[in-house]
């Protein structure tokens, strides 16, 4: 199978169906994902914002540049690792993105993660926390591994390492939480290295 054409397919699944159309008809890009089609380790955030959906491209904006950075310092690149969002479409004003936009690019990001088959899992920040582990608290389990079941969309469960992270924006903010990021992102590679 080659997992590239695999996820393409995903893309012209979603304009098909015309999925959040409130969300698609003020957009300029369908936001898929970048990076490794097969790699270890996927990181997924939020939603694209204003660079990201001039760019077609998830993470290139000030928060793209912080996580290259975060990246390059745990000896990873952007190359190594795929990097992907919940909501493919930007929200207007780069609001966060609702919970019913969520539900709806759901089944779309399990097959993106069914088809990639990574490792680990990265989320980053708490709106693609919350799908993987809806009771935690992001001030709580940053940082921690976590073993979880998900069902894919045809039903069969997958067993995956889930590492929350604060969002890479939420450190741009909030200087106190840069060092954080930092500390916990440092902490995946030695997180991969346990599982092989």
């Amino acid at each position: 199978m080659d997992t590239q054409t695999e996820l393409d397919k995903i893309k012209q699944a979603i304009l098909a169906a015309d999925v959040t159309p409130e969300l698609s008809v003020q957009a300029l890009n369908l936001v898929m994902g970048d990076g490794n089609p097969n790699a270890d380790i996927v990181f997924i955030g939020e939603a694209p914002g204003k660079n990201e959906d001039e760019q077609g491209l998830p993470f290139v904006g000030a928060a793209g540049k912080f996580l290259n950075e975060m990246l390059a310092a745990a000896g990873l690149d952007r190359s190594d690792v795929y990097i992907t969002n919940i909501v493919k479409y930007r929200p207007p004003n780069n609001r966060d993105p609702l919970p019913e936009e969520k539900q709806a690019f759901w089944p779309y990001l399990a097959r993106q993660l069914e088809i990639i088959d990574p490792k680990a899992i990265v989320t980053l920040g708490r709106h693609s926390m919350e799908f993987f582990l809806p009771d935690a608290r992001i001030s709580q389990i940053h940082g921690h591994a976590v073993r979880k079941k998900v069902k894919y969309h045809d039903g069969k469960e997958h067993e995956w390492l889930i590492v929350p992270l604060y969002h890479p924006a939420a450190a741009l903010y909030n200087g106190g939480l840069r060092q954080t990021l930092i500390d916990d992102f440092l902490k995946v590679p030695e997180f991969i290295k346990g599982l092989k």
